[in-house]
């Protein structure tokens, strides 16, 4: 392996064969980047977090395939083969992957309406879904589009992952209290499903379910690196037992699962046909989006920690390659683990190894004790879900948010509430639409500030106008901030038609383009026209600051040269100085603002000495 590059850096593509020969294969085969890094130690490393990893998953992926409507074994295999294959070929050292909360609720709200969940069609059409998903990640990732993640704003990810917290609450309140509510109640329907039948709570099963969360809550308080949900599982176990012994399992109502079989998961093609794509195609794309943004967030987390470059067009590949691995072995859709992806970093981890091992080893531990799941009772999954759901919901984040913003609290609150009453994928869908047109309309309208000169300061600053502040009669100068494209052109073009109607002595107008990113076309149009008409007025238009990109843009077509090279400046002073050589001299005298320097240089009428003026 000698001439493969360090692990978390880009190949050095150097001319010639070998190194286009090598590029191409770091792209096919992305764990020959960190492969040199795998030694003796680092493969003890990886196989102690990867056994953590895997008792970790015993009973969240339990958990989260009776969240999904699936039977128990589904949740196992849905961290076997797609956590191998997201290990292999994601970009992150440490991430691990596999069933997740948000993603099993999503599952469910989707495929409950189209079969019985737990039913062979059910399994078949999660399976597609999985595949679907991870089809459509993986295009992302091959064309590139990674940065597109980027366009889902903080907001509707922290609304999503609440309003998804929520309703796996709400899901569990049946199996924690013993009160039947038929699978696949709506969230308004259980809660008054619920209310009306409290007077049948069954009093084991909600101490079994509370003993595993305040097991759960004791060991992160007190033994934060012990595998807490394993513990919490164990003592949900050994209440129940404990109450079906003292009063039998009749009275108590506490139920067991199924039996998982011993048997590594199955292979099997996903059914691609018309109605199949028809009925899943929108859900996919919801969940693709929902399972790269986590898994790119997660994997940026957890990088912050490591100093490691994520690559972000590698996580869709390697979380897309995982989501068809699901589809093929009887999974259903998947994403990143923050559950998982930190504890396997706390255990050790040191390559994507660790990773590997988890999936081998819960291989292992199916194909041996499969068996005992058939002692884990109803209400101590219920237990762990809840803990899950409760963990989805970031207190801090939406208080932040609906403090510092109203527009976007607005947005996380509209997905929150969206999630609990629509199909998930629309509220996903709604709140980027939403997130999407509140930035369109932020960016359609760049700041634009009235500046004069502080005569307190020295330099003579420029500083917003006050009420104290004077302003040149002929000179306007103004600030643009923000890009000015197509959909600003209209904001920009009516401060433009203001200043000529409100203030027509101000025939000059200085630009300040600092903080101009981008012009587009549209955007020069605009500033040409406005320089004619400035022209026709007798004054001009001047742009002071321009950024390189932008006047290298102007330069490539006419508008530069329409508007005037000679009348685009690097340095504020000698724009204004040049500009003041443009004024109207009379007006010049009859002022008594006098902001400028050079203002100082003129005899005012009835004065036959001019006032002295600071030097520059």
């Amino acid at each position: 392996m000698a001439g493969w590059p360090s692990a978390w850096q880009a190949p050095d593509v150097r001319p010639g064969a070998i190194a286009m020969n090598q590029l191409l294969l770091a792209r096919l085969f992305p764990f020959l980047r960190w492969w040199p890094l795998v030694d003796a130690h680092s493969l003890r490393s990886d196989l102690v977090a990867g056994l953590v990893g895997a008792l970790m998953v015993l009973p969240q992926g339990i958990a989260f395939a009776t969240l999904a409507g699936l039977p128990p074994a589904y949740g196992l295999y849905c961290a076997i083969v797609p956590t191998i294959v997201a290990g292999l070929y994601g970009s992150s050292m440490h991430t691990v992957s596999g069933p997740t909360n948000a993603l099993s609720l999503m599952t469910f709200a989707a495929l409950a309406p189209l079969a019985t969940p737990g039913s062979t069609v059910y399994i078949e059409m999660a399976a597609t879904l999985a595949f679907l998903a991870g089809l459509c990640m993986l295009a992302l990732g091959v064309l590139r589009l990674g940065l597109l993640v980027n366009f889902i704003s903080q907001p509707v990810i922290v609304g999503f992952t609440a309003g998804a917290g929520i309703l796996i609450l709400v899901s569990q309140l049946g199996p924690l209290t013993g009160i039947p509510v038929p699978q696949g109640t709506s969230f308004v329907r259980t809660l008054g499903l619920v209310a009306r039948s409290l007077n049948e709570t069954m009093p084991a099963v909600v101490a079994v379910a509370f003993a595993t969360i305040g097991v759960n809550w004791a060991v992160r308080r007190w033994r934060p690196r012990w595998p807490s949900i394993v513990l919490a599982m164990l003592a949900g176990v050994a209440v129940a037992i404990l109450l079906n012994l003292l009063f039998g399992e009749a009275r108590t109502g506490i139920t067991m699962l199924d039996p998982i079989p011993r048997r590594l998961p199955p292979f099997a093609w996903p059914h691609l046909d018309p109605g199949a794509l028809g009925q899943l195609s929108g859900v996919a794309v919801a969940v693709a989006i929902v399972s790269l943004t986590q898994s790119v967030s997660i994997a940026k987390a957890l990088a912050l920690r490591t100093g490691q470059r994520i690559d972000g067009n590698q996580e869709f590949i390697g979380q897309g390659l995982s989501n068809m691995a699901a589809g093929l072995f009887s999974g259903f859709p998947t994403s990143a683990s923050v559950n998982r992806s930190g504890p396997n970093l706390e255990a050790g981890a040191v390559t994507p190894m660790s990773a590997v091992f988890a999936g081998i080893l819960l291989a292992a531990i199916v194909l041996v004790f499969a068996p005992l799941v058939a002692w884990l009772p109803l209400p101590a999954v219920a237990g762990v879900l809840c803990l899950a759901g409760w963990s989805l919901i970031d207190f801090t984040r939406i208080r932040a948010t609906l403090r510092m913003s109203r527009g976007e609290g607005g947005v996380l609150l509209l997905t929150m509430f969206g999630t609990l009453v629509m199909r998930l994928e629309v509220a996903v869908l709604v709140g980027v639409a939403t997130s999407l047109v509140l930035y369109l309309n932020r960016t359609s309208r760049p700041t634009m500030r009235s500046l004069v000169p502080d005569d307190r300061s020295p330099e003579r600053a420029l500083v917003p106008v006050e009420a104290d502040r004077r302003e040149c009669p002929q000179l306007k100068i103004m600030s643009v901030e923000g890009s000015i494209y197509f959909g600003a052109v209209n904001h920009v073009a009516t401060h433009f038609d203001a200043l000529r109607e409100f203030a027509p002595g101000q025939k000059h107008l200085l630009l300040i383009a600092r903080n101009v990113n981008f012009v587009d076309v549209a955007g020069a149009d605009l500033l040409v026209s406005e320089a004619k008409r400035r022209v026709a007025d007798g004054g001009a238009l001047y742009l002071h600051g321009l950024r390189p990109q932008v006047e290298s843009f102007l330069g490539r077509g006419d508008a530069l040269a329409t508007i005037g090279a000679r009348r685009v400046f690097a340095s504020k002073s000698v724009a204004i100085a040049d500009i003041f050589t443009r004024l109207d001299p009379e007006i010049c005298r009859r002022c008594t603002a006098r902001i400028f320097y050079e203002c100082q240089q003129i005899e005012p009428i009835g004065d036959s000495t001019a006032p002295s003026g600071s030097e520059r």
